[in-house]
């Protein structure tokens, strides 16, 4: 049985569970982990190692023995303060309750502090706007990045609160869609005609020999596998066939860094205003209408937005689905690649 004791006196709480004939010999770290859900194996390892577990005495090994009929305790001491300070900057929330957040990110927004990127970020953000709502991954007040969007790429995220929301919406993604329980798609602005209406995207990635920062597709079983979806929602023509732009659907069977730049790049599609995967961005302008080529030419960012997001919440069970509209510069290139009510008289 399973109980979880508050113990306000030492601002923590205990979990207590007793364990049975049938337990008796397993790893504690994973027959514990087994039985908590709220906990990972790799947390409750740090527990043990830390001296949070005991059973009469403290427990060192995460590789001890379960022993039956004996009660193991573990004190679960209250989150460790973040090392990234929160700062209270604008954020667009779709939906929030105590497990989770959902965020439309615009583009030019870093999710994650790094190198050349250690304030201004979404997490720094989360961290102000949650507040004593983070109860901690891993042990740290920090939110849960269960996936990310690059910097210039906008649409909606999904963040984690707690160890268990966390460790529910990660066991999602980890199966990417395949068992019903995750979708998402995105749009993408992409170069050219397709030579089909719908198709997939076979090709594994890996680091690009030539340039370490990069993604490319690889060859043979180098890299790893990955598999994009698309589906060609409208073609719009340019002034020369090289002009020609497509809106497509996309859908990830796997989630790999830069998949869908990389993909589109290397089916030689690339996305408009990617400046790292869509080399002869400049040049292909040219080909472009006069209002598509200026709406073009300002796009500070690849065009590519992160339109739907459906997944289970992981405390309920409940389905949440959540769309986001392209957002405003989108719209105006969209605007502007379509034929102008003249230009139609004109053909007809």
């Amino acid at each position: 049985m399973l109980l979880i004791v508050p113990n306000n006196t030492k601002s923590q709480d205990t979990i207590e569970l007793t364990a049975g004939p049938e337990d008796a010999g397993q790893r504690v770290d994973r027959w514990l982990a087994d039985r908590i859900e709220s906990l990972s194996r790799a947390r409750i390892q740090a527990l043990i190692h830390g001296g949070y577990v005991s059973n009469g005495g403290t427990i060192r090994e995460a590789r001890a023995p379960v022993k039956p009929g004996v009660t193991y305790r573990i004190a679960l001491p209250p989150p460790s303060p973040s090392e990234v300070e929160g700062e209270n900057l604008p954020l667009a929330i779709v939906y929030e309750d105590a497990d989770l957040i959902v965020i439309d990110k615009p583009a030019g927004l870093v999710v994650h502090p790094a190198a050349g990127h250690a304030s201004g970020t979404l997490v720094n953000a989360l961290i102000a706007h949650c507040g004593d709502s983070l109860s901690g991954i891993g042990g740290i007040k920090r939110p849960g990045i269960v996936h990310r969007l690059d910097k210039d790429t906008s649409g909606l995220l999904v963040i984690a609160k707690n160890d268990a929301a966390h460790q529910g919406l990660a066991e999602q993604f980890k199966s990417h869609g395949r068992d019903g329980r995750l979708y998402r798609s995105y749009l993408a602005f992409v170069w050219g005609k397709l030579p089909r209406p719908k198709g997939s995207i076979d090709a594994r990635l890996g680091r690009s020999q030539a340039n370490r920062t990069k993604i490319a597709v690889v060859r043979g079983e180098a890299g790893r596998s990955a598999t994009t979806h698309y589906e060609v929602l409208k073609t719009f023509p340019g002034d020369r066939p090289t002009g020609d732009v497509s809106l497509v659907r996309l859908v990830l069977e796997t989630g790999r860094t830069h998949q869908i730049r990389v993909h589109l790049a290397h089916i030689g599609h690339p996305i408009l205003g990617d400046a790292v995967y869509g080399s002869g961005f400049k040049t292909r302008l040219a080909s472009l209408k006069p209002a598509a080529r200026a709406e073009a030419s300002a796009l500070a960012r690849q065009a590519l937005h992160a339109e739907t997001l459906h997944f289970e919440h992981p405390s309920t069970g409940k389905k949440l689905k959540f769309n986001s509209e392209l957002p405003e510069d989108l719209r105006r290139l969209e605007a502007a690649f379509r034929p102008t009510e003249k230009a139609n008289k004109k053909r007809l």
